[in-house]
């Protein structure tokens, strides 16, 4: 079996899922789970806030050109996130809710915005 190649994107997003954590956790929460992923979807995120579970999308881009971070998580990539969640829950009557850390930039320099209740 062949090891697939990291691509640009990849490590752009691995980069910017660390930030992100580190970020969280600076603010209190910790940090549960990485790219818990089920059939149909991926939660980049799962932190702990007190006895909210957070589930956090990481949104990365280097240049804003082609949109914000924030214009990449659709309606439909936030259903996505919702139907993983509730897996992940096992059941709907959990206090959690939905997050974003939108990072603009590079490793050089970067905005980090954290958007609680962002979907």
């Amino acid at each position: 079996m062949y090891a697939m190649k990291p691509t640009r994107s990849s490590i752009n997003g691995a980069w910017a899922e660390g930030l992100a954590a580190q970020h969280l956790e600076a603010a209190g929460l910790w940090v549960m789970q990485r790219n818990y992923r089920v059939r149909g979807g991926e939660i980049d995120l799962i932190a702990l806030e007190g006895t909210v579970t957070v589930f956090v999308e990481v949104k990365q881009r280097s240049k804003s050109s082609h949109g914000t971070p924030g214009e990449y998580i659709t309606p439909r990539k936030a259903s996505l996130i919702r139907r993983a969640a509730l897996e992940y829950l096992g059941r709907d009557d959990v206090a959690c809710r939905f997050d974003a850390v939108l990072i603009e930039g590079d490793a050089r320099a970067f905005n980090i915005t954290w958007l609680k209740d962002a979907f």
